[in-house]
């Protein structure tokens, strides 16, 4: 039979800035509920997660650290750097991670750094 390999995930920096990647299948359990989601999610202008695990978890997750993160950048008066949404996230996840089911990649271009890329596992 088929094997269910779970979500597919990826983003590869390269000097010019990031690229991310990601399938567009939701499942519960078995059964494939959407063939279109998009796993893809902007955070910042020039920050963006992939999502891998539970859809509720993570959009509630990368909903924070938007919100924060555009906090952040207000206080700032500039583009706020990809390894503080990487903290966000991480923070985030390791407070709640009894209660999440997300993996996420954390990755953009900052003036600083340049393109960056950041996984934040499961748990």
């Amino acid at each position: 039979g088929e094997v269910d390999l779970g979500t597919s995930i990826m983003a590869v920096e390269f000097e010019g800035g990031v690229v991310l990647g990601a399938d567009s299948r939701t499942s519960t359990g078995t059964y494939i509920a959407n063939r279109a989601s998009d796993k893809l999610t902007p955070v910042h202008d020039r920050v963006y997660c992939c999502r891998s695990g539970s859809a509720a978890d993570t959009q509630a997750v990368s909903g924070m650290v938007s919100m924060q993160l555009g906090g952040h950048a207000t206080e700032l008066g500039r583009l706020p750097a990809v390894k503080t949404a990487a903290s966000l996230f991480q923070r985030i996840c390791y407070e709640y991670k009894d209660r999440l089911m997300a993996g996420i990649i954390c990755a953009g271009y900052d003036e600083v750094e340049g393109g960056s890329v950041y996984s934040i596992p499961l748990g």
